[in-house]
């Protein structure tokens, strides 16, 4: 039985602690969605969706059993549409934790076949965030060490 499972955020932008959560999810599942979605809480994005999807889609040009797509729905139900029985979330801290924890149990109680997984950030990208990122990008600054592209 195929085991897919669903990556899903804002990535806005896609860092390279989503990349290495990605290359490891790929030991444990056949098939790996990253969604794009819309963060109702995020009113604006900093970086273009198209261009994320650009850049992320290149990225596994020739790794098969990853592929992207963009939502604007429940990721619950975006999971069940896809088949993909599993959420693959990756946590840097405790903070994360506690804030996906939530997320998990809604998901688990809209679609109760959903399954959220978990994998600890490595510990050279555990202070990788896309709001620092941004900000970083925003300014001017340099932040090509924290993508696994270029912008």
């Amino acid at each position: 039985m195929k085991k897919t499972a669903l990556f899903p955020g804002s990535f806005d932008p896609f860092t390279k602690g989503h990349h290495d959560i990605v290359m490891r999810g790929l030991n444990l599942f056949d098939e790996i969605i990253i969604g794009i979605g819309h963060n109702t809480t995020k009113k604006n994005r900093y970086f273009d969706i198209d261009l994320m999807v650009s850049k992320i889609e290149s990225l596994y040009t020739g790794i098969s059993g990853v592929k992207v797509v963009v939502y604007n729905e429940l990721t619950s139900s975006l999971a069940k549409a896809h088949d993909a029985k599993y959420l693959l979330r990756g946590l840097r801290n405790t903070t994360d934790f506690e804030y996906e924890n939530t997320i998990s149990q809604m998901n688990r109680y809209l679609n109760e076949e959903l399954e959220t997984v978990f994998l600890i950030t490595s510990p050279e990208f555990a202070a990788i965030s896309s709001t620092i990122i941004r900000e970083v990008h925003r300014y001017g600054g340099n932040v090509d060490k924290f993508l696994p592209y270029k912008v």
